[in-house]
Formats: C-alpha cells, structure tokens, sequence
C-alpha cells in the first residue's frame, strides 16, 4: 500500500481518565506490545501455540475483552489508536486477568503491513468502523480494494474475516469491495458476538446492524 494513503481515521482530541493515564503508564508494558518493523512472533508473546485472531479498532475494548475471556484457547491482538480506548482495555486485560489478549497502539494497516505474516491469522474483527457516511469524505473509508487483498494475504485458507456495520450503504460497500476479492468466499452466518458501544447507539438511532462474514479460500 503506498505510504502516502489518506487514513481512514482521526486523532480525536477525547478526555483520558486519570485512570486510563495510569493504566497507559503501568499496565502497557505487560500487555501492549510496541508497534516496529518485526514480525510478530506468536509463541513469544503468548507463550503458546494457539489461534490467532486481530481485531482492528477495538474500541473502549469491551467487547474485545469480552469475546477473550470466552475464548480462553485463542490469542486476540486488539489494534485501537485512541488513547482513551487503549487505556481502557489494558485496565479490563488486568481487572480479568487475561493471558489471551494483547494491544497495540498503532495504524491498523501499518500493523498488518510490517508486523503480521501472511497466512498467520485466524480471523480478523472489524466491528463498526468510522463509515464516514458523507460522500465526500467515501475515501477515507477502510474497507477498500487493496484493503480487502491486505487482509485475505494475513489469513490463514480457513481463517474469517467478521466485519460489522449499522450503515446500510457501508454494508453495500464493504460486500462489494470483498466479494470483488478472488480469495475471499462469502458466508451466510457465522460466530455470534457481544453487543459494542457503537452499536448500541446505532440502535437507539434506528440504524439495522449488518454482519458480514467472509472465509480466506
């Protein structure tokens, strides 16, 4: 992907708790892992051999760590930007004790660019992101076509790709883009998923979730 692409997010200038502070300070360094140019060594970060599955956008991370701690047998590497949110998952990581979850705090798609190998997930989380609903600003939106290649190359064949949105046309979109990728089969359903903070306030809009599951040929 060339480096100059226009990001699909923005630094939001959002209030951090002082205890979000704290847990960026305290708590990073046991369960966040430094973003850099490695590649991300499984074993030596879970100190296991186990499924691998990458969320990106996690959040305030409460569904992130509510699907970990219901998966004890698989690892989950959460990708968030937003300080807030990554402080607020380290803290619930710690309040549960999971072994099975780990952040990092960096660009989703640099993450998946330099540190993920390809054939090495399996499954990748992409709940509710930004649909920058305006027509405008359509450009800014992640699921793309060199997105779509990016990541059905990280999967493993099997592995699934669960997205979530409640904008109906950025469902259209996203079925589109991924079902134009020749490694990508669509799945009527898949694996149920708790309730996120998005979604939630999608629904009190009357805004109609849709999922989309998608298996790496």
């Amino acid at each position: 992907m060339n480096r100059r692409r226009i990001r699909s997010f923005v630094l939001r200038q959002g209030r951090t708790t002082p205890s979000q502070l704290r847990a960026l300070e305290e708590l990073f360094p046991r369960y966040g892992i430094a973003y850099g140019a490695a590649r991300l060594d499984p074993r030596a970060v879970f100190g296991r051999t186990a499924p691998l599955v990458l969320e990106i956008g996690s959040g305030m991370g409460e569904t992130t760590a509510a699907i970990a701690q219901a998966n004890p047998g698989t690892d989950y590497v959460a990708i968030e930007v937003h300080g807030p949110g990554v402080g607020s998952l380290l803290k619930k990581i710690d309040e549960l004790g999971l072994n099975n979850l780990r952040v990092i705090r960096h660009d989703a798609v640099e993450v998946l660019e330099n540190m993920a190998r390809d054939g090495s997930l399996a499954g990748i989380h992409l709940f509710f992101p930004d649909p920058w609903p305006k027509k405008r600003h359509h450009k800014r939106r992640l699921v793309r076509p060199d997105l779509a290649a990016l990541l059905a190359r990280k999967l493993i064949p099997g592995g699934i790709l669960h997205a979530a949105t409640d904008w109906v046309d950025y469902a259209e979109h996203m079925q589109s883009v991924l079902g134009a990728e020749p490694l990508f089969e669509r799945l009527p359903a898949g694996a149920p998923r708790p309730m996120t903070k998005f979604e939630r306030r999608g629904l009190k809009l009357g805004h109609e979730v849709r999922e989309l599951y998608y298996r790496r040929r």
